[in-house]
């Protein structure tokens, strides 16, 4: 089990450096490093692996919150962490949120390779396009998770994976499901229409409507669906790549839906039909 090092009291000392500037991108790219803040992601980074690998690095820890989360801090240790007890100071300076929780982990990239995802011939698939708020980012992997999504992928025009309000958004998520990234859209929909899955872009001038498509019995299949940006949503040339444009329907009054709201509902809708009798689920089953 590896060591408990001395408690870390200066902000400038090495370790803390190090933490620090997983804050930016550039660094997380060149250390292959990323930060998982609260005991919620710090618990899911301690149970995952990943090439054989343990995901969580390093833990740093106040005294009160190892003594509160000690179930986690002994995870942590027994996956191989490096646990550092740390002053409230140091966990200020390596947090970004305004209020830590007193357990900041460093993790190891886990990304998955785009071929690998298709490999495992997934039914259900969220596809990010041009996504750049991370809060968005992370809440649309959070609901693939919820909905049963089997992989999710980030094209390379959408922000950062390991950005830390991504991290916080998912709740977790980060480690439940694989996650390509950098995949530019059109490679993305022609390796996904190779590999069987049907793809529908969420669009609010989509002529086809959500309501309808469900009625009509044909999003039993493998689906992947296709989020674009949240001010401008998804372009001409990306809505053409896709098997049918679907709006997902305002009942009431509100104007639209933001882009988290939306995919929500349009994972949402593909699980149910998947798992009625005769979706996809049944079929692959068979």
């Amino acid at each position: 089990m590896p060591p408990v090092s001395p408690e870390l009291i200066s902000p400038r000392s090495a370790r803390v450096s190090a933490a620090r500037r997983l804050a930016k991108r550039n660094f997380r790219g060149k250390d292959r490093l990323f930060l998982a803040e609260g005991p919620q992601a710090v618990r899911e980074a301690a149970g995952h692996r990943s090439g054989g690998q343990a995901t969580l690095v390093e833990l740093f820890a106040t005294v009160e919150a190892a003594e509160r989360y000690a179930d986690i801090v002994g995870e942590a240790r027994d996956a191989g962490a490096r646990l550092h007890l740390a002053s409230e100071e140091v966990i200020a300076e390596i947090s970004t949120t305004v209020t830590p929780q007193g357990l900041v982990g460093v993790c190891r990239f886990l990304d998955t390779p785009f071929e690998d995802i298709l490999a495992a011939r997934p039914r259900l698939v969220a596809v990010l396009a041009h996504v750049r708020d991370p809060g968005n980012a992370g809440t649309v992997l959070r609901c693939a998770d919820a909905a049963g999504a089997e992989a999710v992928i980030l094209t390379d025009a959408s922000v950062d994976l390991y950005n830390p309000k991504a991290v916080r958004a998912s709740v977790g998520s980060h480690f439940h499901l694989p996650v390509a990234v950098g995949v530019p859209v059109e490679r993305a929909v022609a390796g996904l229409k190779d590999a069987g899955v049907r793809i529908l872009a969420a669009d609010g001038a989509g002529d086809r409507d959500l309501d309808e498509e469900l009625d009509r019995g044909t999003m039993g299949g493998p689906t992947a669906w296709v989020f674009g940006n949240e001010a401008w949503g998804l372009p001409q040339e990306t809505r053409a790549l896709a098997d049918a444009v679907v709006s997902v329907p305002i009942h009431g009054r509100a104007e639209s839906l933001n882009l988290a709201t939306a995919a929500a509902v349009c994972l949402y809708a593909s699980a149910r039909a998947q798992r009625a009798s005769g979706g996809c689920r049944s079929v692959t089953q068979s």
